[in-house]
């Protein structure tokens, strides 16, 4: 398997892949995620090298964004509301590898990624009824912290985020 930065040309193949995960999802009844959100961002992500993907061979297995900053960070009670910390984002697993291990060693990626860049935790947000998303961030060490990150989809659409961290 090759971790790395996500490059330009990978950009249809991470859109492809996070258009299943959406479908995988939405037969789970999550409606977290849609055309707009995540894939809009990935270009974005690219252009200031903090999307990072893991492949083997030609096949995409996982991606995630790093990110320094968070505009929901404010909204929660961090054990060390100062410490330097990088946001986990936009994490996918390709829908034909999902519990398969991939998402636990992603994160394993991230959290070492993170901690190369100077950070103290990895911290990330969570839709509260992303349950499978949730264990897999709790096996891997994080602990939820008080507060509730709320996102307005539009008027009638909010979800509640939970905020999870990992001290590094």
């Amino acid at each position: 398997m090759d971790f790395r930065l996500a490059q330009t040309q990978d950009l249809p193949q991470i859109k492809q892949t996070f258009q299943e995960i959406i479908h995988q999802m939405e037969q789970n009844n999550l409606q977290i995620w849609d055309d707009i959100y995540p894939c809009s961002f990935f270009e974005d992500d690219i252009k200031n090298n903090r999307l990072y993907v893991l492949t083997k061979k030609t096949e995409l297995l996982s991606v995630f964004a790093l990110c320094d900053t968070d505009e929901g960070a404010g909204t929660m009670a961090w054990n060390e509301q100062t410490a330097a910390a990088r946001y986990l984002d936009r994490f996918g697993v390709n829908a034909h590898y999902s519990r398969k291990g991939i998402g636990s060693i992603m994160l394993q990626k991230a959290k070492e990624t993170a901690k190369s860049f100077g950070a103290e935790y990895l911290r990330l947000f969570v839709v509260d009824e992303n349950l499978p998303a949730i264990r897999l961030y709790e096996k891997g060490g994080f602990t939820k912290v008080n507060g509730i990150y709320q996102i307005e989809l539009d008027e009638e659409n909010t979800l509640n985020a939970y905020g999870y961290e990992i001290k590094l």
